[in-house]
C-alpha cells in the first residue's frame, strides 16, 4: 500500500498530527517552527504561530486546544486565544516532544535534549485541574504515546529503544511503570516515531528513516506496511469522515538540498481500518 503526497511541502518539521473534532479539520505541527498548521478538506491551510516549538497538541472537550510549546503548556480557546502556562523548567536545551491525552483527559507530553544525549527526557501529566507532575524520567527521545482501547496500559515510544513498549500507568497519579518491549523495530528499517491505533486494537507506527508506517496487530503481528515517499516519516493519524483516512507527516529536518524532494508533505492513504475518535483533554 502506497501513501499519496496529499499537501505538498508545508513544512519543515511536521509532526503531531491529529483529528480535531470541533472544526472538522486535521491539525499538524511544524514543531521547530512553532507553527499550528489547519487544514481544509482540499489540503489548504492556515498557520498560527505559537512560539518556538509547538510540540503536540490534542483537542479540549470544552472547545480549543491544549498545545505542548518548548517549555511547558498553552491551552488555545475556540476563539484562537492563547494561554499560557509557566514554564516547567529553565534549561533551554531540554524541548517539548511528543505526547496524548488519557482516557480520564489528562495531557502527557514527553520531552528531549535538542543534541538527543540519552537520559535527559521526562514525561509530564497536565490535569484538567491545571496540575503538572512529573511521570517518567530517563527517556532519551520521549515520542510516540497512546491508550489501549480499556484504558489499563499505554503504548509508548522512547525512538532510541527501537522498541514500542506497552507501559502500565497509575490511573491516580499518572506515573507509568517499567516500560515492556513489545514490538522491536530492526534499525535497517527506520526508528519508531508517532503511533496512533485503530478501531480495532492496531497499532500504526511512523518510521522516521524508513519511508514507511507499518501496523501492527494486537498480538504484535505486522500485518501492513503504507509506502510513504519521503524518507524522515514522523507520525501518523486517522481522520475525515468516520476516521477512514491515515494522515501521515514527513520532515525536512537535516534533509540536504536537493535530496528527497517531497519531505515536509503530508501524505494520506484509506487503509480499509478506520480510526477512533481522539482522547481530548477535559481541561
Amino acid at each position: 500500500m502506497r501513501a499519496e503526497n496529499w499537501t505538498g511541502i508545508v513544512t519543515h518539521h511536521g509532526e503531531g498530527p491529529g483529528w480535531d473534532p470541533g472544526t472538522g479539520r486535521l491539525r499538524i505541527v511544524d514543531m521547530l517552527a512553532g507553527d499550528l498548521l489547519a487544514f481544509d478538506d482540499q489540503g489548504a491551510y492556515v498557520r498560527q504561530h505559537l512560539g518556538d516549538v509547538a510540540a503536540a497538541w490534542r483537542p479540549r472537550a470544552s472547545g480549543g486546544l491544549v498545545v505542548a510549546v518548548e517549555r511547558g503548556f498553552a491551552l488555545i480557546a475556540a476563539d484562537g486565544t492563547v494561554d499560557a502556562g509557566p514554564e516547567l523548567w529553565s534549561d533551554g536545551s531540554i524541548r517539548m516532544n511528543e505526547g496524548g491525552c488519557d482516557p480520564a483527559g489528562n495531557f502527557y507530553c514527553g520531552t528531549m535534549a535538542y543534541d538527543t544525549r540519552p537520559g535527559a527526557g521526562t514525561v509530564y501529566r497536565l490535569t484538567p485541574g491545571g496540575d503538572v507532575s512529573v511521570v517518567h524520567t530517563g527517556v532519551t527521545i520521549s515520542n510516540g504515546l497512546a491508550w489501549a482501547p480499556d484504558g489499563t496500559f499505554a503504548y509508548y515510544v522512547d525512538t532510541p529503544t527501537q522498541c514500542v513498549a506497552r507501559v502500565a500507568v497509575d490511573p491516580a497519579t499518572g506515573r507509568f511503570a517499567t516500560p515492556e518491549p513489545w514490538v522491536t523495530i530492526d534499525p535497517a528499517d527506520g526508528a519508531p516515531d508517532g503511533i496512533t491505533l485503530d478501531a480495532q486494537g492496531g497499532v500504526w507506527v511512523a518510521l522516521w528513516g524508513g519511508s514507511a508506517v507499518r501496523r501492527y496487530a494486537e498480538d504484535g503481528t505486522l500485518d501492513e506496511v503504507v509506502e510513504v515517499d519521503a524518507h524522515q516519516v514522523s507520525a501518523c493519524a486517522f481522520g475525515g469522515d468516520d476516521y477512514r483516512r491515515l494522515f501521515i507527516t514527513t520532515s525536512r529536518q537535516d534533509v540536504p538540498d536537493g535530496e528527497d524532494p517531497a519531505a515536509g508533505s503530508v501524505f494520506t492513504v484509506e487503509p480499509g481500518i478506520g480510526g477512533v475518535a481522539p482522547l481530548m483533554f477535559a481541561g
